[in-house]
């Protein structure tokens, strides 16, 4: 089976917010059509921490995200090649996009050694040596056999001074070249097209931002993402990166944040032009006891929840969970059950989701301005 053209672009621009730079579009997939904006909750190792599929499906979770670094360790390339990817292998038949696993490497600073072959990096399970090329990376996601995956990437450290930021950026575009060259020249698997995105780096210079951006364009990739945010700079250089990034980005090709954030980061982002979203963030304060709803954050743990005999949110959530009072949520974690865990999960999953489709409909409608300042408010709030 040969691969696709690079002429083919999953991303189609359907409409645009007209005083903002908000858009509505759809990311054309064998798997299924997404609607964008789309956050994209993080199942990273094939797997959301907490929540089955089939809750997943309740919400309309129309596609997800799982990591190359962590499959590639575990259960390796060969097991998912014998499986038939990880669509067969984990049942769930909807779209998958898979990062790098970059971002992995660049965590593991004590185990990793960077070069313009590639990262040779020890394992986090056993502290085996293993190497990631812009090659094999292409290699790897086509055994996951996701549908959009990302190209290996530097994350730039922050902070970084400019010729370091600008090393990092050389370093990202020449993996971005060898990595598409790989993609274009290698048949997809399992029968479905697989897409490709480039990353810009840059850390918070804006002038590395748009030369970077600029050259991936050139290079012609599937679709674009802004990487390298939220790694510990102020936000409002996030949101200045952001703005010039999505400038250079052309409007035809889907535009995505990666690891970013917070609802207000996802508004004040989406205002600007962007489309897709991933991040830890809703899942993992879930199981920690930060509940988002519609009526403000929650800390389940405070004692204030109690004896509260209301549901845990009545605009959100699946009609099941719609059920449970937020006096039993917090009994449930004050007690270590693990039903605690799966209902904050599905709460926030379900907020997030939520949160994106009011958006697109609000944009549709062209209240979205207003809309996404009340929002932000309100959800910024603690729950009184």
């Amino acid at each position: 089976m040969l691969p696709q053209s690079p002429a083919d672009n999953p991303f189609r621009l359907l409409s645009s917010c007209p005083d903002t730079n908000a858009r509505v579009g759809e990311l054309h997939t064998d798997h299924g059509i997404v609607p964008t904006p789309i956050f994209m909750p993080v199942g990273t190792q094939g797997a959301l921490k907490a929540m089955a599929h089939r809750s997943l499906l309740e919400l309309d979770v129309p596609i997800i995200l799982a990591n190359t670094y962590h499959l590639y360790l575990r259960p390796g390339v060969d097991t998912l090649s014998a499986m038939g990817g990880l669509h067969r292998f984990s049942t769930w038949d909807r779209p998958i996009l898979t990062d790098s696993g970059g971002f992995q490497v660049f965590s593991l600073r004590e185990l990793r050694t960077m070069s313009r072959e590639g990262v040779v990096f020890r394992s986090h399970l056993d502290g085996s040596k293993h190497l990631f090329t812009p090659e094999n990376v292409v290699d790897t996601q086509r055994a996951i056999g996701s549908d959009i995956f990302m190209v290996l990437d530097e994350c730039t450290a922050y902070p970084a001074d400019h010729e370091q930021a600008r090393r990092s950026m050389d370093l990202t575009l020449h993996w971005a070249e060898r990595g598409r060259e790989h993609h274009l020249g290698s048949p997809f698997r399992y029968g479905h097209r697989q897409f490709q995105f480039g990353i810009g780096q840059g850390s918070v210079y804006p002038d590395l931002r748009r030369v970077c951006m600029s050259r991936l364009v050139d290079i012609g990739f599937d679709g674009y993402a802004i990487g390298g945010l939220s790694v510990g700079e102020p936000v409002e250089n996030m949101y200045e990166i952001v703005a010039c990034s999505t400038e250079v980005i052309p409007v035809s090709s889907a535009r995505y944040l990666m690891g970013v954030g917070t609802p207000e980061n996802i508004l004040r982002s989406i205002s600007m032009g962007v489309d897709m979203f991933d991040c830890v963030m809703p899942t993992r304060n879930a199981r920690n006891g930060t509940i988002y709803t519609t009526k403000g954050r929650v800390n389940i743990k405070n004692a204030t929840w109690k004896q509260r005999d209301e549901p845990i949110d009545d605009e959100v959530g699946s009609q099941s969970s719609r059920n449970y009072s937020l006096a039993y949520l917090r009994h449930l974690f004050n007690a270590g059950e693990i039903l605690g865990l799966m209902l904050a999960t599905e709460q926030n999953v379900a907020l997030y989701r939520w949160l994106v489709r009011s958006a697109r409909e609000k944009i549709i409608e062209g209240t979205f301005r207003q809309w996404a300042a009340e929002t932000i408010e309100r959800l910024n709030q603690p729950r009184a």
